[in-house]
């Protein structure tokens, strides 16, 4: 059996939000750190991260001529398909918010400097955590007598956008759902659902960075990706929540899972920011990391 414990490893292909490795004490003085929000009303949804914590998000408010235009980012990190991989990721800041750094820096599509970030600066600007593992799209938990998995993507998104839309989201005039790999997958999936939470004559798009995911074969002619991500869906109870047009019309509804798949059936404008040669991609078609046999 083909498993896969795609972690953190490459959100560094996430070409917006990517932060230099040093920067000197000027530029650290300019920084914004941006405070956590927890949805505490998450829990009686059972909007809850891998390990039963609240999930969160960052919000910076807008300002002038941006007040009433906001910019949502997934935040990426990978997955976890299976009962050990999920386990491990409950433990850090991937699969709970107890984990998690309480302040975040806005960098890049979230920094509020003009030069930097002329289109967005001054827009609502929110960072959605990321604590379920897939993509903020299960809908499951897993019991045992020790250990309690929560598999609650969708719930946790929509919880965040309820807690959002009294803040202003409810009346947006523009916004602009985004995310950067696994995050930049979650677009894909919930780009339509977006523009029927904000007002009908709102100008709505999304943009995904580094998450056109492919279903193709690796070099050994297998179709590793497939089968991760086949396993991932029926882990997490993700089926569900796939485009219903897309999965009407595949043999193999999980499939949709996949952006190349399900695009087609959105309506929503989107935008597809995706470098031609994937680092991330080339290695795990090549085989070489990622893909452990058992």
């Amino acid at each position: 059996m083909i498993k896969m414990n795609l972690v953190a490893a490459f959100a560094f292909l996430c070409l917006f939000t990517v932060e230099p490795w040093r920067v000197c004490s000027q530029q650290q003085q300019q920084r914004l750190l941006v405070n956590m929000t927890l949805v505490p009303s998450a829990r009686a949804s059972g909007a809850l991260c891998l390990d039963g914590s609240l999930p969160a998000y960052h919000l910076h408010r807008g300002f002038g001529a941006g007040k009433d235009n906001w910019l949502l980012q997934f935040e990426g990190g990978g997955w976890c398909n299976d009962l050990k991989s999920c386990l491990d990721r409950a433990k850090t800041r991937r699969g709970s918010t107890r984990y998690m750094t309480k302040w975040e820096v806005f960098s890049g599509i979230l920094s509020n400097n003009a030069t930097l970030n002329a289109d967005f600066y001054n827009w609502n600007r929110v960072k959605l955590r990321y604590c379920d593992g897939a993509s903020f799209t299960g809908d499951a938990v897993f019991t045992n007598k020790t250990t309690t998995l929560h598999f609650k993507g969708q719930k946790i998104w929509e919880a965040i956008i309820r807690d959002l839309l009294p803040l202003g989201l409810g009346k947006a005039r523009k916004a602009l759902l985004s995310g950067c790999s696994a995050g930049g997958l979650a677009t894909f999936h919930h780009c339509d659902n977006f523009a029927k939470y904000l007002p009908t004559n709102a100008s709505v798009k999304c943009l995904s960075d580094a998450g056109f995911f492919l279903d193709e074969r690796d070099i050994s002619l297998n179709h590793t990706m497939r089968y991760n991500f086949k396993s991932l869906v029926q882990l997490q109870g993700i089926e569900k929540n796939l485009n219903g047009n897309c999965t009407r019309a595949l043999y193999f509804p999980d499939l949709c899972f996949f952006p190349q798949y399900a695009l087609r059936y959105i309506s929503t404008p989107y935008f597809i920011l995706n470098s031609a040669y994937d680092v991330f991609q080339v290695i795990f078609f090549s085989n070489i990391l990622y893909c452990t046999l058992s």
